[in-house]
């Protein structure tokens, strides 16, 4: 599963090419499906909290649903690609799972610039456009950055200048340092992460296990019955 996680950018300079020991055992029986052991750990109820009240989250599935599955992504984030269409396919056959993006711009300065276009959109429009928008951005190719972000918010018909505006506020600033310190002390290591019913899950699992786990949790309220 290593394959297909990417390090953090403030960690990457200190730990170097990633292997399973870095992340720590998992506390979790959570595999992917591949059948490999998923890197994962426990979160208390006051670190849950914490990412519930985030700034900037964007709520894409059922706004009252009975699970809450929040995913922290890097635009630019080859595996956060790959998991866009199993998150999108998970979203579609689940009304009742709470779907929450977590933008967390920490691979590159051309992630921060995409991510504040994102966050930008996210005051501009509804939960749909947001997530129309980061469909068809993860439809193209090649790095993600501000003006590749801006074009397609023009392409959906959003107004450039009020973009850019909203994008260069301090709260936007404010708001992304705000999930890149959470992030950390969270140890969300890895992009993608999940973050569910008290648990981390560095990397991404594959549509069936992600609906494994939301499953478990409707069952017995965690993530492995």
């Amino acid at each position: 599963m290593i394959a297909r996680i990417i390090l953090t950018l403030v960690l990457l300079a200190l730990l170097g090419p990633a292997d399973a020991q870095q992340f720590g055992p998992a506390q979790f029986a959570i595999k992917d499906d591949d059948g490999d052991p998923m890197s994962n750990h426990s979160l208390s109820a006051d670190q849950m909290a914490q990412v519930a009240g985030l700034p900037g989250l964007v709520d894409v599935g059922g706004p009252k649903g009975d699970v809450t599955l929040y995913q922290f992504y890097d635009l630019n984030c080859p595996f956060c690609k790959e998991a866009a269409a199993d998150v999108d396919a998970l979203i579609r056959g689940d009304r009742t799972l709470r779907l929450v993006f977590v933008p967390y711009p920490v691979l590159s300065a051309q992630s921060i610039e995409a991510a504040r276009v994102e966050l930008a959109l996210r005051e501009l429009s509804t939960p749909q456009k947001f997530l129309e928008f980061h469909r068809k951005i993860y439809g193209g190719r090649g790095l993600i950055d501000g003006n590749r972000a801006l074009a397609v918010a023009q392409m959906l018909g959003f107004d450039r200048k009020k973009i850019i505006e909203t994008a260069n506020t301090k709260r936007v600033t404010d708001t992304m340092t705000t999930h890149a310190k959470i992030g950390s002390a969270l140890k969300l290591v890895a992009t993608p992460a999940y973050v569910v019913q008290g648990a981390a899950i560095l990397g991404h699992p594959g549509l069936e296990p992600l609906r494994t786990l939301v499953a478990s949790v409707r069952k017995c309220k965690a993530v492995v019955c």
